[in-house]
């Protein structure tokens, strides 16, 4: 097999979200950090919701194309490089927090609360994505396609949405 990851290849680009999956330690955690930046900066620009849904959606399509691709060049299914998947996972998560009632993705709306919320998101995402409860782990062993890589992640974001949301009514209303 070739050397994996091979950056000149447009498939290990994406997948390392490019290069971002390199860096030494806890890659996949650098890839929801890079995740939170470029959210920060749809904020900046005051991208809509739904504009963030659409690319949400692209960046899964791609993901879990560009996943499939370079997971055929290598034994394991879901090398420590590959991180486009949890920026899919932690967008998913970013996509609750106009249910949460402190942002609605507009910057003169974007508050204390709002980058708060996102970074407890982000934490919940990768506590989710480390330790893998059902369903989480199941899709992780069942599902080997890059469907699967992307898969598990997104669950995670479900996750870290649902945490945070059970944890706002329960302070709002406790």
């Amino acid at each position: 097999m070739n050397e994996f990851p091979n950056l000149n290849k447009i498939s290990h680009l994406i997948v390392t979200f490019f290069g971002v999956g390199l860096l030494p330690i806890a890659p996949g955690t650098w890839g929801s950090i890079a995740a939170f930046i470029l959210f920060c900066l749809f904020v900046y620009v005051q991208l809509s919701y739904f504009l963030f849904f659409l690319m949400f959606l692209g960046l899964t399509v791609v993901a879990i194309i560009a996943c499939n691709l370079a997971t055929r060049e290598f034994s394991e299914k879901d090398h420590k490089t590959i991180v486009i998947d949890e920026v899919a996972g932690a967008w998913m998560a970013f996509l609750f927090l106009p249910l949460l009632g402190v942002y609605d993705f507009a910057l003169d709306e974007w508050e204390k609360e709002s980058f708060i919320a996102a970074i407890i998101l982000i934490v919940f995402f990768r506590f989710f994505d480390i330790l893998k409860p059902h369903p989480i782990s199941y899709v992780d062993q069942k599902f080997k396609s890059g469907f699967g890589v992307v898969l598990d992640d997104l669950i995670a974001g479900v996750f870290a949405g649902l945490t945070l949301l059970g944890g706002n009514f329960f302070i709002q209303f406790f």
